[in-house]
């Protein structure tokens, strides 16, 4: 269970984000969208504790992660991963993939080297890339592979919680479409809880069952993805789904 309660960030003296409450259980999919600039990819950071919070908390299955100290948070993050929106800059151009794969694998110091080349064969199966791929590096990727790569780098430590920030706004468009199938299909074979931060709700409607729509930072709603696109309440929202049309 992920929940965020009147989660709030300032920059300077204003805030950038105020007053964010969530819940998502496991296995669910909640959809974060909004206009550039709207607080998306703040809150996806605080959910993942790469920020702290100005204001309120942040629990993930009951452990409230944005106090944590240093030593817990790096081995909390074993059940929570990201997936950033630029794969080659998450991606160190001079390691081969291999390498960068089994880093978050160091979380799990139970698994000796053999183990982690054997996971890092299987993660990179499941985003459908031959083992040979960990012998490369990044750049002998095309936009696509990479990320494949960075959701194959989010699945090492098999964790139950996967935010997407934007996940695919970096890829060409024909490239787009089986990127968010290949999340689909992973969110739902490993019964993952996804978050999907985007600004576009044609991507949220195919990835998830919950919607969270931000302005200016605050939400101004939320709810079944379906019942939301059928019967938006508020004008900002009506704005997104006429764009969707």
């Amino acid at each position: 269970m992920l929940e965020a309660r009147d989660l709030g960030r300032r920059h300077g003296p204003d805030w950038v984000l105020r007053g964010v409450d969530l819940r998502l259980a496991a296995g669910e999919s909640l959809g974060i969208v909004g206009e550039s600039g709207a607080g998306k990819s703040t809150l996806a950071r605080l959910l993942m504790a790469l920020e702290r919070p100005d204001a309120g908390s942040v629990h993930w299955s009951g452990t409230p992660v944005d106090v944590l100290p240093a030593a817990a948070l790096r081995r909390q993050r074993a059940a929570m991963q990201m997936v950033f929106q630029d794969p080659y800059g998450s991606l160190d151009p001079r390691w081969r993939v291999g390498r960068s794969l089994a880093e978050p694998l160091l979380l799990l110091p139970a698994l000796d080297a053999a183990a982690r080349a054997a996971r890092v064969a299987e993660v990179l199966a499941d985003v459908g890339l031959e083992p040979d791929a960990a012998r490369r590096y990044p750049h002998q990727f095309s936009g696509g592979q990479r990320q494949r790569l960075a959701i194959a780098r989010a699945l090492a430590t098999r964790p139950r919680l996967i935010v997407a920030d934007e996940p695919t706004s970096a890829l060409d468009v024909s490239v787009q479409a089986q990127v968010l199938e290949l999340l689909r299909a992973l969110q739902r074979r490993l019964g993952l809880s996804l978050v999907v931060v985007s600004h576009d709700l044609a991507v949220v409607e195919l990835l998830c069952e919950q919607t969270l729509v931000l302005r200016r930072g605050e939400v101004v709603e939320q709810g079944a993805t379906a019942a939301l696109l059928g019967a938006a309440r508020h004008p900002y929202t009506r704005d997104l789904v006429a764009a969707l049309a």
